[in-house]
């Protein structure tokens, strides 16, 4: 299986160890971990080397599969797009995603999000790909809602972030629906 998509502006690949030192510096931003459901803040650099070996592992057991989002003009990973808990009984995953501050509002993960998307449901066969954000994360719903994914639902008040109450929305697309997009474009 090819662990590597290519994109116009983005390449999605595997992780290497020596890319820790990019998430890291990408990471530490508290504007970046605001958004997250599960990174610590603050984050320390060991951290991102774990990361990077339990993301080879989860490949390895086919569980899954973190992609290092590389900018192409500097070859350098500015952000993770992650396929996690893999159902292959009913053929469903999640999908999660963060970018560095830097690179925000230039349709990067848009991107980026399209392009996992392609893999999960052309490589993995997936039958539906679900995501869960806060609420109030309108960058993180445009991009899903670009991507073809479709809301779900709310739950209320169900993650505690930097002292505060969170409402998560839950999205999911199936590949019906992605396949109808993909075809139309």
């Amino acid at each position: 299986m090819k662990l590597e998509i290519e994109g116009d502006r983005v390449k999605l690949r595997k992780l290497k160890v020596s890319d820790a030192e990019d998430i890291y510096e990408n990471v530490k931003d508290e504007e970046v971990i605001r958004w997250t459901l599960n990174i610590p803040h603050p984050y320390p650099f060991s951290e991102a080397v774990k990361f990077i070996k339990r993301t080879h592992y989860k490949i390895r057991k086919n569980t899954g599969y973190a992609f290092g989002i590389v900018l192409k003009e500097t070859n350098r990973v500015i952000g993770i797009v992650d396929i996690f808990n893999i159902d292959w009984k009913n053929e469903s995953a999640e999908i999660g995603y963060w970018l560095g501050r830097r690179y925000w509002n230039r349709g990067l993960m848009t991107e980026a999000v399209r392009l996992t998307l392609k893999f999960a449901f052309e490589e993995l066969k997936l039958h539906r790909v679900s995501a869960t954000l806060f609420e109030e994360n309108i960058a993180s719903r445009r991009v899903l809602e670009k991507t073809g994914f479709r809301l779900e639902g709310k739950r209320r008040e169900t993650r505690l972030k930097f002292g505060k109450w969170h409402n998560e929305l839950l999205y999911g697309i199936l590949r019906s629906e992605y396949e109808e997009i993909h075809k139309s474009s």
